[in-house]
């Protein structure tokens, strides 16, 4: 295989930027391919079978761009599709989860809180990952209407703000000492988490860990490139202006029906 390939990356829309920041900032020589799927955004309301076929789709988009390892920067679409996009295509596959593991190990009050998607929460894997930590209360809440103010650039409105602190406010009161972001697109929402939530109330994405998992993968099965600087490629097949915002209007955002 070719080293010099790129790294294919997609998500549900802007959110996996996320992903794909923390990817690009430890791999930065390595071509990567962002894919957001924004007209189809929110995964995390639609049926198992309807996750999978997107994620197929977007999977056959990022090969036909000769990708050498696809990373599924969406934790609704990891949780419910991973296994079979294994199954199906030889490449390997990247996938996000919410970090239960980290928060549960090192929770003092044994009370964790979970923001994620409906998908997320009700997908096999979860549970099963959940029913690890029996001694770890966990507080789950489904993040009812953040990716679609995410996907219009309304990170910081009233709307969102009003959101946050409903489902926060339980949480709180719970007891929790860990926040667990189960969503690529939640990251962009910190600043706003930070403001509500008392000090000693750590916050943990998937982030770093997907960009470690993407390293080592790369080394042991595929390779790391050999080509500097190269620019990366960011398609959507909705407006562009949110995610060419997201990215600070740094790159090129393709507008492409797919």
């Amino acid at each position: 295989m070719d080293n010099n390939k790129p790294i294919g990356i997609f998500d549900s829309g802007i959110g996996g930027t996320s992903i794909w920041s923390e990817i690009h900032q430890l791999l930065p020589d390595e071509k990567t391919i962002y894919l957001a799927d924004s007209k189809n955004a929110p995964y995390g309301q639609k049926s198992k079978a309807e996750i999978i076929a997107l994620s197929c789709k977007n999977t056959e988009f990022l090969l036909d761009m000769d990708c050498k390892l696809i990373v599924v920067a969406c934790n609704t679409a990891t949780t419910n599709a991973i296994q079979e996009l294994r199954a199906k295509y030889k490449v390997p596959f990247i996938g996000i989860e919410p970090a239960i593991k980290p928060a549960a190990t090192h929770s003092k009050t044994q009370t964790i809180g979970i923001l994620a998607t409906q998908g997320t929460l009700n997908s096999e894997l979860f549970n099963k990952n959940v029913e690890k930590f029996h001694n770890t209360k966990i507080v789950e809440q489904v993040g009812h209407g953040f990716v679609q103010l995410i996907e219009k650039g309304e990170i910081n409105s009233p709307e969102m703000t009003t959101l946050l602190k409903s489902y926060l406010t339980p949480m709180i009161e719970a007891n929790i000492d860990y926040l667990v972001l189960g969503c690529s697109h939640y990251p962009y929402l910190i600043p706003q988490i930070k403001k509500i939530l008392p000090a000693h109330i750590q916050i943990i994405d998937s982030g770093e860990a997907a960009a470690r998992q993407t390293q080592n993968v790369l080394k042991k099965k595929v390779g790391l490139s050999n080509l500097k600087n190269r620019e990366p490629l960011f398609y959507t097949n909705s407006d562009p202006k949110v995610l060419s915002e997201i990215l600070g209007n740094q790159y090129e955002v393709i507008e492409k029906n797919f």
